[in-house]
């Protein structure tokens, strides 16, 4: 399932939601971003309900962003259960990503 997130949803959405959440930090001028957003897509869904998306623009939700310290984009922030777990700068393989993913739902 895929969500847009803001700086006035994002404690609802993320930081008290119980499960994996991958967050994609993202920008639309951004082309590393436009070439990941499908790639992540792809591989949330693979995972049904047990994994959630959600888009985060940081040109339209500055304070969100800079309370993570996003400097480049994309980047990508897989949370379980509010708490952050990994963080990937820049276009990675699909294999590095589902990896991480793994990692935060084998985590207990």
């Amino acid at each position: 399932m895929k969500i847009t997130l803001t700086d006035t949803n994002f404690q609802d959405e993320v930081l008290d939601s119980k499960g994996v959440v991958v967050i994609d930090f993202w920008a639309p001028w951004c082309s590393p971003c436009l070439i990941l957003g499908p790639i992540l897509e792809e591989l949330v869904e693979d995972y049904g309900d047990g994994v959630r998306l959600g888009k985060f623009n940081v040109d339209e939700n500055p304070q969100t962003a800079a309370k993570y310290g996003i400097m480049g984009i994309p980047t990508v922030i897989i949370f379980r259960d509010g708490q952050p777990t990994a963080q990937l700068v820049g276009l990675q393989p699909k294999e590095a990503l589902k990896a991480k993913i793994d990692e935060a739902l084998a985590k207990k």
